[in-house]
C-alpha cells in the first residue's frame, strides 16, 4: 500500500487549483466550490479519526448506533430534491431504504463474506456506507421523477414507472460501464493496495450486485408507499393554485 504524505495531497489539489480559477472565471459559484472543498476536506478528516475510534471500540452496540445514524441521514437527505417536507415523506424514506439497505447489507456481510463477529466494523461500516448511500440516491431521483410526472398530470402508474425508470438509469449505465469505461472505488483501492485484480474484480462484482439491488428495492418500496399521500399532495397543490 502506498504512503500518502502531506505533500502528496497538497500535489493532488493541483488540478483542484486550476479548476477553481475556471470556475472564478467562467461561473458564479466559486464560493460554493471553495466551501465544498473545505467541507470535503474536514469531513474526510474527522472521519477518519471517528472510523479509527470505531474499530478500536470493537463494540456491537456503537456499530448499530453508527447504522441508525447513517439511515436516518441518509433518509432525510434522501427528501431534499422533493417539493414536500421532508417530516412528512420522512417515515417513507426510512422504512424504504433501510428495507432495501438491511437485506443487502446481512445477505453480504453474512452469507457472502462471513464476517466474525457478525458487527466486525471493517466490513459492516464500509458496506453499509455504499448500501444506504446508493439507495438514497435511488429514492431521492425516484421521489423526485414521480413529483414531476404527476404535476404534468400523468396518472400515477404511468408516473411511477416513470420514477422508477429514472432512478434505475444511473445503476444500469454503472453495470454497463465498470470495467470499459471505469474501475469502481472499491477495485481500484484494492489494486492500490496490493491485492491481485482477479481477486478484487470479485469483490467489486459482489459490489456491483448489492448496489444494484438496493437501489431497485428501495425505489420501488418508496414509490408503493407514498402512493396515497403523493396523490394527495398534488390534488391539494392544483386546488391551492386554483384558489
Amino acid at each position: 500500500m502506498y504512503a500518502i504524505t502531506l505533500v502528496d495531497i497538497a500535489v493532488a489539489f493541483i488540478p483542484v487549483l486550476v479548476t477553481l480559477v475556471i470556475i472564478f472565471f467562467w461561473s458564479d459559484n466559486i464560493r460554493q466550490a471553495i466551501v465544498a472543498i473545505l467541507r470535503m476536506l474536514i469531513q474526510l478528516l474527522l472521519i477518519g479519526y471517528a472510523l479509527n475510534f470505531i474499530f478500536n471500540a470493537d463494540s456491537q452496540w456503537i456499530i448499530l448506533a453508527v447504522l441508525c445514524f447513517m439511515l436516518i441521514a441518509a433518509s432525510w437527505i434522501a427528501l431534499g430534491a422533493l417539493p414536500v417536507k421532508r417530516s412528512t415523506l420522512l417515515s417513507y424514506s426510512l422504512i424504504a431504504i433501510a428495507a432495501g439497505g438491511i437485506f443487502n447489507l446481512v445477505l453480504i456481510s453474512q452469507g457472502v463474506l462471513h464476517a466474525d463477529p457478525w458487527y466486525q466494523p471493517a466490513v459492516i461500516i464500509p458496506l453499509a456506507g455504499m448500501i444506504f448511500s446508493n439507495a438514497m440516491n435511488s429514492v431521492s431521483l425516484a421521489g423526485e421523477r414521480l413529483y414531476s410526472e404527476l404535476g404534468h398530470h400523468e396518472d400515477y402508474a404511468r408516473a411511477r414507472n416513470a420514477a422508477f425508470q429514472a432512478a434505475m438509469i444511473p445503476l444500469i449505465n454503472s453495470l454497463l460501464a465498470v470495467g470499459l469505461v471505469s474501475l469502481p472505488g472499491m477495485m481500484t483501492g484494492q489494486i492500490l493496495a496490493g491485492t491481485s485484480p482477479l481477486i478484487a474484480a470479485r469483490y467489486q462484482i459482489i459490489v456491483m450486485c448489492m448496489v444494484f439491488s438496493s437501489g431497485g428495492i428501495s425505489a420501488a418500496l418508496f414509490l408503493w408507499l407514498i402512493h396515497s399521500r403523493s396523490l394527495q399532495q398534488v390534488e391539494q397543490s392544483e386546488l391551492d393554485s386554483c384558489g
